[in-house]
């Protein structure tokens, strides 16, 4: 399929290098990073599941997990319209059309805009930063996606509680290390209980940046933490 007409002003195409997938990007306002790739690499989806990326920007997680998986459906949840409409081009030029689906809308609304206990998985790479710490605008789309600016923790956790079916439903995120002891506490209080943990570290002595973790709706208390990632060798 032929980018002509597809791109915006501003806009570039990049090679995610998988299944001969691209993804629409705007270097102005917010482009994915390896926390992204890290996230659907961690992610386990089974045969015919359907998944929600909650906050899903340009769509490049249900993308690149339409392309890691045999999971049946994947839906992307994104508040901000221009992001939004960037994905759902990038779905339609992947041609994913019957397999991923863009929907606008607020993640603090997700159990009203999707029915309760409606997907197997669902993902997220939220934003890291609480509430204005460092904040200089609100607006911006490089702000939303890095702070708490129109949905916290709690959102996420709370709605996808709701949004899980109990004792089989599975949570995936990506988030920083400092806020670790917050996370498990938050979704032990929303039963989803946290089964496996990773943490990322730029070298091999440098403490992690990042970790990913996995919660089950309605699991056991039980946690496996996995060997570390080390993104480079000096």
């Amino acid at each position: 399929m032929a980018a002509g007409g597809l791109l915006h002003p501003g806009e570039r195409l990049d090679d995610l290098q998988l299944s001969g997938y691209w993804i629409i990007q705007n270097p102005q306002k917010f482009c994915f990073g390896v926390d992204a790739v890290l996230l659907t690499n961690f992610v386990k989806v089974k045969p015919g599941e359907t998944v929600l990326d909650l906050g899903t920007g340009n769509g490049v997680i249900p993308i690149l997990l339409a392309g890691k998986t045999a999971g049946g459906y994947f839906t992307g949840l994104e508040i901000q319209a221009e992001s939004a409409d960037m994905a759902r081009r990038s779905v339609k030029y992947n041609v994913l059309e019957e397999r991923v689906s863009i929907v606008e809308g607020d993640i603090k609304e997700a159990a009203e805009i999707f029915k309760p206990a409606s997907f197997d998985v669902i993902t997220t790479n939220p934003p890291y930063m609480i509430n204005e710490h460092g904040l200089k605008n609100a607006g911006d789309a490089r702000t939303i996606a890095r702070h708490e600016v129109l949905c916290s923790l709690d959102d996420i956790l709370r709605e996808s509680a709701k949004l899980l079916p109990e004792s089989k439903g599975r949570f995936y995120m990506v988030h920083k290390p400092f806020r670790l002891a917050e996370i498990m506490v938050k979704m032990c209080a929303y039963k989803i209980e946290p089964k496996r943990i990773q943490f990322v570290h730029p070298y091999v002595d440098k403490e992690p940046t990042m970790v990913l973790i996995e919660g089950m709706k309605g699991g056991k208390s039980r946690v496996k933490v996995e060997p570390p990632i080390i993104l480079s060798v000096r």
